[in-house]
Order: C-alpha cells, then structure tokens, then sequence
C-alpha cells in the first residue's frame, strides 16, 4: 500500500498496526504527522519447524506481529523546503491552542509544499468568516487538534503570520471529536461523530 496523506489523517487502528515515522498514536489510532507516502510494511516471519504432529493456534497477534505503517517525505526536493509562507497562500495548518479571541496554529504546509519548519500562525476572531464577525466564539470555530486549510493574508509580526478562513472553501478540513474519533461534516458549522451521533461545531470548510 502507498497513497499520499496529509497531517492529521486517520491512517488506522493501533489495534492493527504498528506506528513508524511520521505518525503518532491518539486515542488508540494511528495518524499521520506530515505530508508524504503512507507505507504499509509487513513483519518478517521468523523461521521455525517444517513440521509439527501437533498444531497449537494461538488466536491472538503480538506487537511484533503486527504490521508497521508510517508516512514519508520522499520526493520532497530540499528546495521545495526552503519555501515561506506568503500573502495569498493557501496552508495546511494544525491548530495548538485557543484563545478567547484566536486560534493559534502551526502551518504545515504552503500549497503543495511541505514546509521544512513549522512556523506559527493566527487565526483572530475577526478573521474566521466574512459575516457577522462579532458573533464568532473562537471555541465554536476550532478546536487543538484540528487541520485547518487557511489563507496568509499577512506576514504579522516576527513571531506569528495572521491567517484568515473568511472563505467558503477555508476551515476545519480534518477534526476529531472528544471521545478521539474521526467526524465528518454535516454542514457550514458543524461536524458529526459518526460513533457517538454526537455533533460539535467548527468552521467547516467547503470541499473544493
């Protein structure tokens, strides 16, 4: 198995899998870390008896057993990595923490390029959509954990570039619930547990 993932996304159970580079454990799944090939390896059989009289089936699997999956970066060119976010791009960023006022947030990717670095990035109040600016709650919109497509729409101060998700196609790409499951969107402003039913909001973002 080889596909392209990007940070954040459900690659499997660690019921079933192993984790290597470029992914992490979160509620008992596995996710990916980066943006790169998903490589699924099976474990080496270890050698044993040609032949046994008598067969004992062991119905359980060790973590050894198990195969490994885990993403990598191959095919990134080192240029491609010296890319800066700048005003206008489009980015792939991970949401760190929340604030009353803002989101603030890692961005991962710029396009279709990974970054080399994470840089830090916000996302004000006023900022996540186009209507009604004053009644944006920030908690409603996003939450740490979540994968945010959003625009750079200023380099900010030397810490933080400001980013905006005041178009339909920006926000909450990826997000996961409370109880750590995968949701899926319902609507404009509100992704569904598939597992729980239950409903959170966020700043959807509209499909391309």
């Amino acid at each position: 198995m080889s596909t392209l993932a990007i940070p954040g996304q459900l690659l499997g159970s660690a019921a079933k899998f192993q984790p290597g580079p470029g992914t992490h454990i979160h509620e008992s799944n596995l996710y990916s870390s980066l943006l790169g090939s998903v490589v699924i390896t099976q474990p080496a059989k270890a050698p044993g008896p040609t032949k046994r009289l008598n067969k004992i089936i062991n119905t359980t699997t060790t973590p050894a057993e198990l195969p490994t999956i885990s993403v990598s970066r191959s095919g990134v060119s080192e240029k491609q990595r010296e890319t800066l976010p700048e005003v206008g791009n489009i980015v792939l960023c991970r949401v760190i923490r929340i604030t009353p006022g803002q989101a603030v947030v890692a961005i991962l990717i710029c396009g279709d390029t990974v970054l080399d670095a994470e840089w830090q990035g916000l996302i004000r109040a006023q900022d996540v959509r186009a209507t009604e600016k004053d009644r944006v709650k920030i908690y409603e919109s996003f939450r740490p954990g979540d994968i945010v497509r959003a625009e750079v729409i200023s380099l900010g101060d030397q810490a933080n570039y400001y980013l905006s998700t005041a178009r339909n196609e920006l926000g909450v790409i990826i997000a996961s619930s409370e109880a750590g499951n995968a949701m899926y969107p319902v609507n404009w402003k509100e992704y569904r547990d598939p597992e729980t039913g239950l409903s959170e909001p966020r700043k959807v973002a509209k499909p391309y």
